[in-house]
């Protein structure tokens, strides 16, 4: 998906920042150590690069986006940035010793051929991916408010099903999932960090850095669904409409896994 990125990654760095939460969580999985090689793998503009590689080891990103990768070289010199595929990683078998992904793999063309990738790449250590599931998107409330952007967006997420799935047919052991919930002082803006927040949505520059607005909202619906977002706020009915979206299966969830032996 470079070109949507080459188009919106201009402005990404005004309301996408890496979550101390989330950098927290992504270490605590991968453990980094000095002296050992790190890949995060569809790094964007480098947030969640730039925050790993101060907690130790020696840490690379890799983007499609020409222009996302652009702005993460601004930010450091000292993290190897590469332009490529994760269905094709420019990499030798058994250099990394973890790999991270956040919010990527609904973009990437083929699953099972990127985490076989993946698999290829990686030494030791572990394969951590922050995610979303189907299942958990159709409890977001944004639902009540933009129905066809949230189907849409739903249908191209990987289910939990199929996430286990391709890792363990690229070799990886039994994947081990963790919820995550949203709360409501998330740094990074991404589609239901406003879940606390529904005023969010009301900005443009906003929306504007979230892929779903961005690629899959009717201009009818959207502009149809801000009004009715804005209505409800203002009234006080917003709150019966997020009571109706509730889910014991968390906003979103972490998969790690790493290879047998290891």
């Amino acid at each position: 998906m470079p070109a949507l990125y080459d188009t919106i990654g201009a402005a990404y760095g005004a309301t996408r920042r890496a979550n101390p939460g989330i950098v927290r969580a992504l270490a605590r999985y991968v453990e980094p150590q000095g002296g050992a090689e790190y890949l995060d793998l569809g790094c964007g503009t480098g947030n969640y690069t730039c925050a790993l590689a101060p907690l130790g080891g020696n840490w690379h990103g890799i983007d499609p986006s020409a222009q996302m990768l652009a702005q993460a070289k601004r930010k450091s010199q000292s993290i190897g940035w590469t332009l490529g595929r994760a269905e094709s990683l420019p990499f030798r078998s058994d250099t990394f010793d973890g790999v991270v992904c956040t919010l990527a793999i609904h973009h990437f063309a083929a699953l099972e051929s990127s985490f076989a990738e993946v698999f290829r790449v990686l030494r030791r250590g572990r394969f951590v991916l922050f995610t979303s599931f189907p299942e958990q998107m159709q409890a977001y409330w944004l639902c009540h408010y933009f129905p066809r952007m949230m189907e849409r967006s739903w249908s191209q997420m990987p289910g939990e099903a199929l996430v286990v799935n391709a890792l363990r047919s690229a070799g990886f052991s039994a994947p081990e999932v963790s919820a995550f919930e949203v709360t409501n002082d998330l740094q990074d803006l991404f589609l239901y960090s406003g879940k606390h927040r529904p005023s969010q949505y009301l900005d443009a520059g906003v929306r504007a850095n979230i892929s779903s607005f961005a690629m899959h909202c009717p201009a009818s619906e959207l502009k149809h669904g801000l009004e009715s977002l804005s209505n409800d706020v203002s009234s006080g009915r917003f709150q019966a409409v997020a009571k109706r979206y509730t889910s014991t299966s968390g906003d979103y969830a972490f998969i790690h896994v790493s290879k047998p032996g290891i």
